[in-house]
């Protein structure tokens, strides 16, 4: 099963509780973006957010040009499903990250949980280039992934862990890092996963 039909299946056999990353509401992610003072009409995407809560709380707080990109079209169709009208507000894109080519730059660009899929050395290059080209000069990087005492492997497959001096030093070409703080994200399992989330502001 390739990376495409693994994330296909999981998206159509698993209800979004069944799933270690669920969160009914991304505080996390929110108070960053907060902290940041984006403005309200910055155009921010999520990149794999899956069916995930951020877009339907960005949108609750004012934010007005969400892009949503995942590998997922099952996991895209169930976001506009639960949206209904409000998905009209939102750009979804269903795409591999790193075969994404951005026809818009981005001021926010937010990952959590996705970017640890990759374990690969060349891959893990080409999504910072593609960042990097990505963002606006001053956008902000918002990135979450499982730290040094987070799990080996989600969802059946093997991730990279990161500490602040790891992930900081992949970014630091085009990156300034605001801050690193550490989340332990309670799954729908009752079990702790200990993230690592950075932001970082483009010079």
């Amino acid at each position: 099963m390739n990376k495409k039909e693994h994330w296909e299946n999981v998206f159509s056999t698993k209800q979004e509780t069944e799933v270690s990353w669920y969160q009914q509401y991304p505080k996390t992610s929110i108070d960053l973006i907060k902290n940041l003072q984006v403005p309200f009409n910055a155009k921010i995407i999520d990149v794999g957010g899956g069916d995930s809560y951020l877009i339907d709380a960005l949108l609750a707080l004012g934010y007005t040009n969400l892009y949503l990109l995942d590998i997922s079209s099952n996991a895209i169709d169930r976001i506009k499903n639960r949206l209904g009208a409000q998905a009209s507000k939102v750009t979804f894109i269903v795409s591999d990250i790193l075969d994404f080519v951005p026809n818009d730059s981005f001021d926010v660009w937010h990952d959590r949980a996705s970017f640890h899929f990759l374990t690969d050395k060349q891959d893990i290059e080409k999504y910072v280039l593609v960042v990097s080209n990505a963002i606006n000069t001053d956008g902000k990087l918002i990135i979450g992934t499982f730290s040094e005492n987070g799990p080996k492997k989600c969802s059946g497959l093997e991730i990279s862990q990161y500490n602040e001096e790891t992930i900081t030093q992949l970014f630091e070409n085009k990156f300034n890092k605001i801050e690193c703080i550490i989340e332990e994200h309670q799954t729908p399992f009752d079990t702790i996963q200990n993230f690592i989330f950075c932001s970082f502001i483009k010079f």
